[in-house]
């Protein structure tokens, strides 16, 4: 996916998680973040926009603590989460292609990366919104769901902080069967290898997961279950994955 198309993805995810937190309500539970409410939602959300603008905005080149969330909430939460999040897509989409900021994984450029982090953050989140409202889950097309897959098994899971190990190496096949893309996942006591392996139908594998780009990028997300996929061979590795992989804030 290109910046601009990163870019379109943002704001249309944060006016889909505006319109689901506003039918469901501040006080609404989150199905996907047992423990959180739609206001806690609202709220990391803005402040994880407002901490990236700041980067962009402002050309920090080393990490800076995040700002803290408000002590807002109903209308003025709403109103205040909705700033912040056209405030972060008019950063981006007027930042300067050679800009030079901290990022926290390899990208193509560091408005690249920021510009692909924050239209993952804010899809996830408004899958997390949509859910507390109920109904039907806005649609994630194959080219973004690949897109944030990739950024999830070869970004975040490459980083020294995954806990997604096995004691003895498996292996692991994520195959998105309406694109014909596949990734395999080494799994060992060190964090995960991952790679694109389009094509190679590498019988070894110990366990696959497979259905639509979406539905594997919700699944790895964490945002559906594991019964949304196909499970092949070892279903344990599923459950670990399951168990470990979530990505938190700190």
């Amino acid at each position: 996916m290109e910046i601009t198309d990163h870019i379109k993805s943002l704001a249309e995810a944060g006016h889909l998680l505006a319109a689901a937190a506003e039918q469901a309500g501040p006080g609404a539970p989150v199905p996907t973040c047992p423990g959180w409410q739609v206001r806690s939602l609202l709220r990391h959300t803005g402040m994880v926009h407002r901490w990236a603008t700041a980067y962009v905005t402002e050309g920090h080149t080393s990490y800076r603590p995040d700002g803290g969330e408000p002590d807002l909430d109903g209308g003025a939460l709403l109103d205040w989460f909705r700033e912040g999040h056209g405030g972060l897509v008019d950063a981006l989409a007027h930042a300067p292609a050679d800009l030079e900021c901290w990022t926290f994984m390899p990208a193509p450029s560091p408005l690249a990366f920021w510009a692909r982090r924050q239209a993952h953050e804010t899809t996830i989140h408004r899958v997390d919104a949509e859910s507390a409202r109920g109904g039907p889950l806005s649609p994630v097309t194959a080219v973004r769901a690949l897109d944030g897959i990739g950024e999830l098994l070869l970004g975040f899971h490459a980083r020294p902080k995954s806990r997604v190990r096995t004691q003895e190496p498996r292996t692991l096949r994520i195959r998105a069967t309406d694109t014909d893309t596949a990734w395999t996942v080494r799994l060992s006591p060190e964090p995960p290898r991952a790679a694109r392996t389009d094509g190679c139908e590498d019988g070894g594998v110990d366990c696959e997961l497979s259905g639509t780009a979406e539905e594997l990028y919700l699944t790895l997300w964490n945002r559906l279950p594991v019964t949304a996929v196909t499970v092949t061979g070892d279903p344990g590795l599923a459950t670990l994955w399951c168990e470990n992989s979530g990505v938190t804030w700190s």
